[in-house]
């Protein structure tokens, strides 16, 4: 590494907002207060650096890209962190493999070869939001639709305490769908099911009313690997996307940050990539 960029990763590491030489997801409104405030960081520490706005934001595969060619671990998508590792193989599927304990799942073990470990690297924590990871080549990512319905029809299902009151006013079936004890309609074109969501939404906020909540769920990749995690023993599913398999698995103790860590062998080679879930999440 050159002196300039010992420099300046020396620099970032001070400022300490987030890994690496590169901040992501600066709310617009706030980058001169925030160039302003790393400005003073270094004036008071004596450092010679100033911040440079990108001309438009770093879309998330090359926000891999950057963190593989830097050495760093981790960078925010969308504000959350989560964990990069480069250098794994894209040949095959990589096993998975889930250890319990008294909260739920104690960790999650991502095995990439038979070799001995001889280091541990803390590789620094996932956020988890909606309970549920997800392992994912980044390539793969760009032919991911999470929200848009891709054949252009959705499902609308609810459930909750007084879900057979609601059913029985607006007429709607229990669905049926194995492991997930819910009411609804599937496979509505998607306008139908909008304005069937915003008939719950209507019903659930009227004073006095029925207690439930609902879902409306495109039929997107994000929606058709959760069906799969929903009738899953395991809670965990797959789904083959841009080439790719993502794998989608709930943590079992709801949202938080986990830490993640890698073990190496003697050359520098990833062994087994390991998710911390054992205990009560992370604040």
């Amino acid at each position: 590494m050159s002196t300039l960029r010992k420099v300046l990763a020396a620099v970032a590491r001070s400022f300490d907002r987030q890994s690496g030489r590169t901040l992501y997801d600066i709310p617009l409104p706030a980058t001169q207060e925030f160039a302003d405030m790393f400005a003073g960081h270094c004036r008071e520490h004596g450092l010679d650096a100033a911040l440079r706005r990108f001309p438009r934001r770093v879309a998330h595969r090359d926000r891999v890209r950057r963190a593989v060619a830097g050495g760093d671990s981790d960078f925010l998508m969308s504000g959350v962190p989560v964990v990069v590792v480069g250098g794994l193989p894209v040949d095959r599927p990589l096993p998975v493999t889930a250890t319990p304990d008294e909260w739920g799942w104690c960790r999650i073990r991502i095995e990439v070869s038979t070799a001995r470990a001889a280091e541990t690297r803390p590789l620094g924590p996932i956020g988890v939001d909606c309970a549920r990871f997800a392992f994912a080549d980044a390539d793969a990512l760009n032919a991911w639709t999470h929200d848009d319905p891709i054949d252009g029809r959705a499902d609308i299902v609810f459930w909750g305490r007084d879900k057979t009151t609601v059913a029985a006013e607006l007429g709607a079936p229990s669905t049926g769908t194995p492991g997930d004890d819910v009411y609804g309609w599937l496979d509505l074109p998607v306008g139908e099911a909008h304005a069937r969501a915003v008939e719950l939404d209507e019903l659930r906020n009227r004073p006095g009313g029925p207690r439930f909540a609902y879902d409306f769920r495109p039929h997107s990749h994000h929606w058709q690997v959760m069906a799969g995690v929903q009738v899953s023993e395991h809670e965990a599913a797959t789904i083959d996307v841009g080439g790719a398999r993502v794998m989608f698995a709930m943590t079992s103790v709801g949202d938080g940050f986990f830490p993640v860590h890698a073990e190496l062998d003697a050359a520098g080679g990833v062994v087994a990539v390991e998710v911390t879930v054992s205990g009560e999440p992370q604040p």
